[in-house]
C-alpha cells in the first residue's frame, strides 16, 4: 500500500474541510454576526478544568490560546482563533499548520509571557491554556475571559483535546477526528506489516536541544503516544527517563540511543545544540540505525511542539513514509 492510496481512505473520516463545513457558522473569527441571540440568552455550558468548574457561552466565537497544543485543537475543530501566543520559532506560528488557517490571527505574544494587554484588547469570549504554562496567570486572564486550562501538555493530548472540544462546544466534531485519527493509525500499523511486524521493530526519538543535553525521549511525552499507537516497540534505554519523559545524555553517550530506527530533531542552532558535533561523531555513525540507513532527520515543530490530532495525522503519514523504506 502506497503512502498516495493510504491517506486519502484514513482521513475520510477526519476531512477537515469537512470538519469546517459542519461548523463554519460558529467558526471563531472577528465576525460575530448571529451573536446578539446567543447574547440575549445567556446560553453557557459548564466545563471541568484545572482550575476548578468554568462557565462558558454554548458558541464561543473570539477564542484567544496561548500554546501550541490549543492552536491545533482549535484548527483542527475548524475555529480559527482571534488570537493566539507564538511558540519561539522564526516561523511564529509553527510552520506545519497551513498559512491559510493562521493568516490573520493576532500575535498576543511568546508563549511563555503573552500580553495580556494585547489579549483583552481582542475582546475574548474564551481563553485556552494549560496550569503548567500560565496557572499563575489564571487570576489574570480570568477578568479578561472565561479561562480554560488543562493540568498539563505533551503526554495527556488526548484528553486535553476534549476538554478543548468541551469548551469549544465541539464534542461532536471532536468524536470524528478521533475517530479518523484510529483508522489512520490502523491503515498505517497495516501497511507496515502488521502488528507483531511493528512490535518488533524498536524506535527511538532523538532531540538536540540548544542549551540542554541531547534528549533521549522516553515513553511519556507526545511523539511517544503515536508511536505506541502505532503499535511500534521503544528500545530499553527508555525506561530510563526521568518521569517517563526523556533520558538525557551528553555527545560522548549518544550510542544510547541505538535502536532499530532513530528519529532526530533539532530546536535551535544545530551547532550549539551539539547536532553538528553529535552527528559527526564516530559514536553516531557507528551505531546500527546510522549504518543500516535507519536515521531520520524530522521537523521538530511538527514532531515535538505540535502537539495535537492535525500534527498526529501529518507525523502518521511521514512515519509510514520513513519506515516503509
Amino acid at each position: 500500500m502506497t503512502l498516495r492510496s493510504l491517506r486519502p481512505r484514513a482521513l475520510a473520516a477526519v476531512s477537515l474541510s469537512t470538519v469546517a463545513a459542519l461548523t463554519l457558522a460558529a467558526c471563531g473569527s472577528s465576525d460575530d454576526s448571529g451573536s446578539d441571540s446567543d447574547s440575549a440568552s445567556g446560553s453557557t455550558r459548564t466545563v471541568k478544568t484545572a482550575m476548578g468548574d468554568v462557565k462558558v457561552k454554548e458558541a464561543p466565537e473570539r477564542v484567544v490560546v496561548l500554546d501550541t497544543a490549543e492552536l491545533d485543537s482549535a484548527l483542527t475543530l475548524g475555529v480559527k482563533p482571534v488570537g493566539a501566543t507564538h511558540a519561539d520559532v522564526t516561523s511564529g506560528f509553527l510552520n506545519y499548520l497551513p498559512k491559510d488557517q493562521v493568516a490573520g490571527i493576532e500575535d498576543v505574544g511568546q508563549m511563555m509571557t503573552p500580553n495580556l494587554e494585547a489579549i483583552a484588547a481582542l475582546k475574548p469570549d474564551l481563553i485556552l491554556t494549560s496550569k503548567v504554562r500560565h496557572g499563575d496567570k489564571y487570576a489574570e486572564l480570568s477578568e479578561i475571559a472565561p479561562t480554560v486550562m488543562t493540568e498539563n501538555t505533551g503526554y495527556p493530548w488526548k484528553e486535553n483535546f476534549q476538554v478543548h472540544a468541551e469548551a469549544l462546544g465541539k464534542e461532536a466534531e471532536a468524536e470524528m477526528v478521533a475517530d479518523g485519527y484510529a483508522d489512520h493509525v490502523a491503515d498505517v500499523t497495516k501497511a507496515l506489516g502488521g502488528k507483531e511486524k511493528v512490535a518488533a521493530t524498536e524506535v527511538n526519538m532523538v532531540r538536540f536541544v540548544e542549551g540542554a543535553d541531547i534528549r533521549i525521549y522516553g515513553k511519556k511525552n507526545y511523539i511517544a503516544t503515536i508511536l505506541a499507537d502505532v503499535g511500534l516497540g521503544r528500545p530499553a534505554i527508555t525506561d530510563k527517563a526521568k518521569d517517563g519523559f526523556s533520558y538525557d545524555v551528553s555527545p560522548e553517550k549518544i550510542d544510547l540511543a541505538d535502536a532499530d530506527v532513530v528519529f532526530h530533531s533539532t530546536y535551535g542552532d544545530p551547532k550549539k545544540a551539539k547536532e553538528t558535533q553529535t552527528t559527526g561523531s564516530g559514536l553516531w555513525k557507528n551505531m546500527d540505525a546510522v549504518k543500516n540507513g535507519k536515521v531520520f532527520a524530522v521537523d521538530d515543530q511538527l514532531w515535538i511542539q505540535g502537539i495535537g490530532y492535525t500534527a498526529a495525522d501529518k507525523i502518521l503519514g511521514e512515519l509510514h513514509k520513513s519506515l516503509a523504506k
